[in-house]
């Protein structure tokens, strides 16, 4: 789950991983114009930015409380055996859709531990406890395993022969970073404090990456700039729950609640800055 912050006193946004990846997925629905070039494969990419945390479905109610918040854990402080196991299961189920979408979403599922490939500098398989470290490296390893078996039935079809490509995956692996990231700047902090922040290597075209730069403008509007949407002003949501602390003691059953706390959005619009 991803725990919003929130101001002192108020209930906190809880987001589900599948309800954070449909966030994406909305972005990269409506990504490409004149100066960025639509994904490609469309269909795929749109499946596998939208699925891209579909191992969580079964797990991310389980994932247990806080003791210090007394909240749901966040993504960052979910056990380290349930974050291995999801990050096989989302590969497999991507996998099942196409192969295409399985060595994508397999590139995410490692990337995340060994710094998104060069993309950022947090390193989370030098943060794993030595414990568990033999289970994640078995976990990472069979994912390497994955992309070699699956880019091998891509060069296999005439059809997809070029989508198994290094660079091209790389590209296109890129793009789901980068709607990944854009979705967990508006899901993991307020809005009351977002500030005005930079994503770098997104796409244009198989030639150039750009920087850009997004902006909260006030009334839950935000410039991006360059724009690399095909219209000018677009309307986004996440779904979640509003849920407070609980008491010192109180042992709740997170799956319930989450059944039992109403679905609310969180709306805001981008325009071209």
């Amino acid at each position: 789950m991803i725990v919003q912050s929130a101001p002192e006193g108020e209930a906190h946004f809880i987001i589900k991983q599948v309800d954070h990846a449909d966030t994406s997925g909305q972005f990269a629905r409506v990504f490409g114009n004149a100066d960025f070039a639509i994904l490609h494969p469309q269909a795929l990419m749109e499946y596998v930015i939208t699925h891209h945390d579909d191992g969580w479905r079964e797990v991310d109610d389980a994932s247990g409380l806080d003791a210090k918040t007394r909240l749901p854990n966040h993504l960052t402080q979910t056990p380290t055996l349930i974050l291995a196991h999801t990050s096989g299961t989302t590969p497999a189920r991507n996998e099942s859709h196409h192969p295409f979408c399985g060595v994508i979403s397999s590139m995410h599922s490692w990337g995340l531990y060994h710094g998104r490939y060069g993309l950022s500098d947090k390193i989370y398989i030098d943060m794993i406890a030595e414990e568990h470290r033999g289970k994640v490296d078995e976990m990472l390893q069979g994912e390497l395993d994955r992309q070699a078996r699956l880019k091998d039935v891509l060069k296999a079809n005439p059809e997809t022969t070029n989508w198994a490509d290094d660079d091209f995956l790389f590209m296109n692996y890129k793009l789901l970073q980068f709607f990944d990231t854009l979705a967990l700047y508006f899901q993991t902090v307020h809005p009351s404090y977002h500030v005005e922040t930079q994503f770098k290597s997104v796409p244009a075209s198989a030639e150039k990456d750009e920087m850009l730069t997004l902006k909260p403008l006030g009334d839950d509007v935000y410039s991006l700039s360059p724009y690399p949407f095909g219209v000018e002003e677009v309307a986004f949501y996440t779904v979640g729950r509003n849920i407070a602390p609980f008491a010192e003691g109180e042992s709740p059953d997170l799956t319930q609640v989450m059944i039992e706390t109403p679905v609310e959005r969180q709306a805001f619009k981008i325009v071209a800055g």
